[in-house]
């Protein structure tokens, strides 16, 4: 079977890894791909804002299985469009996928359904705005309504800031374009999970959970970013729990969305916040985290193209994932600058011998091969992964593997997993 992935990032490299590991893909095509990408998958151009341009794709590669990475084209409507042409594709259709792209949709749709979640004010006008907050105390969290790549959020100290904030996604000052809708919502305090489910719209299958760092300093400080590192372990959460958050918060999302029309099928992202009053849901993603997918594929050992067909096909119910016991972590390389301006065409080097360290797997973010050389094309440029019986066994092969990498300007966080370690007793 020809697998056909598409995007372009670290998640689609972790795809792109495991898909190619199942016995029976004989072809990984990945659109538009990376530098990283190309080296295990044949890479081909498209602009992944252009639903049309995916389907005259999937039209000549004729493949039997796709995927999709990243949210904009499920927002757009890829999967419907592809379904249309008969199609098989893994992804939540674009009234599903609005639990991702309209965090005011997915913030009414968890009170409607009763699905335990901060409280919050959906805000229109600046009139609308000044008279809600009145209802918050500080920090204040302010999130923009749309897709922002993890740059729509951002927590305020005071009212008057949370105003500025707002004022500033309302204009397109904040993130270089207008919003029509300002979500404010209470600051919740505790660890953040995610807790990522392959639904098939009527049943739910959790994998592993993981923990993201979004911000872009170390001791989590600075602005919020796509995500600097990621770790999972056995020990985030036990069975109690787990079975808890599926019965209380991804089971009631699936029965609500297919009681709503807009069955979800494809893998749904529960950000939560572990609270003194329980889990919370800070969000919804309808897709594959990143870096989150780096480090929980490295975990799997059943055959993914088996547990998605299973999703596109509604047999869900009947399919069991195999995780191998202990931890990974992904720690992110980025650019100068990042998560504001950047350089890009800056060589890197040292991947051949970060790759040779025992249980590591370098996925690349952003990146291009040109002239036989690997260079820098993003932000976040690289998602050194690695697998081990303990934590700190995973990061330690992790950063030794960083530390034979580099390209000029390259930053990544020393301390990915801290949060694990001061749990400790």
């Amino acid at each position: 079977m020809k697998v056909l992935i598409l995007g372009s990032g670290g998640r689609e490299h972790a795809l792109a890894w495991a898909v190619k590991r199942s016995k029976r893909v004989t072809e990984v095509v990945c659109a538009p791909g990376n530098g990283g990408i190309e080296q295990i998958a044949r890479c081909v151009p498209v602009d992944l804002r252009d639903v049309d341009a995916m389907v005259r794709l999937a039209e000549a590669e004729r493949p039997g299985l796709t995927i999709v990475g990243p949210e904009l084209p499920l927002s757009l409507g890829v999967v419907d469009a592809l379904q249309e042409k008969g199609f098989r594709v893994f992804g939540p259709s674009r009234a599903a996928a609005m639990l991702e792209s309209s965090k005011s949709f997915a913030k009414r749709f968890l009170q409607r359904h009763n699905i335990p979640t901060a409280n919050y004010a959906v805000c229109t006008t600046a009139a609308e705005l000044e008279k809600a907050i009145e209802f918050f105390h500080p920090p204040i969290v302010v999130k923009a309504d749309g897709l922002h790549a993890g740059k729509g959020v951002v927590i305020c100290q005071s009212r008057q800031t949370a105003i500025e904030a707002a004022q500033g996604i309302f204009s397109g000052a904040l993130l270089g374009e207008t919003e029509h809708q300002v979500i404010l919502e209470e600051f919740l305090k505790g660890d953040e999970i995610s807790f990522l489910c392959l639904s098939d719209g009527k049943h739910v299958t959790p994998l592993v959970p993981a923990q993201d760092h979004k911000r872009i300093g170390e001791g989590d400080t600075g602005p919020n970013t796509g995500g600097m590192g990621v770790y999972s372990t056995d020990k985030m959460l036990d069975p109690a729990m787990t079975e808890w958050i599926l019965r209380h918060i991804a089971a009631p999302t699936i029965y609500g969305m297919a009681s709503e029309d807009a069955p979800f099928s494809g893998v749904l992202y529960v950000g939560l916040m572990m609270t003194a009053r329980g889990p919370q849901v800070l969000e919804f993603n309808a897709r594959f985290g990143d870096p989150e997918t780096q480090a929980i594929l490295l975990r799997m050992e059943s055959d993914l193209v088996d547990a998605l067909e299973a999703c596109v096909d509604g047999r869900l119910a009947d399919t069991e994932l195999r995780w191998s016991p202990g931890a990974s972590a992904c720690v992110v390389a980025c650019s100068a600058g990042y998560p504001g301006s950047y350089k890009t065409g800056i060589p890197i080097t040292g991947l051949d011998e970060a790759a040779k360290v025992p249980g590591v797997e370098i996925f690349h973010s952003g990146s291009v091969l040109k002239d036989g050389q690997l260079l820098t094309a993003g932000g976040r440029v690289l998602g050194v992964t690695a697998a081990g019986s303990t934590l700190e066994q995973a990061l330690a092969s992790a950063y030794q593997a960083m530390a034979l990498i580099h390209f000029d300007g390259m930053y990544y966080r020393r301390d990915i997993g801290h949060r694990a370690f001061k749990r400790k007793p």
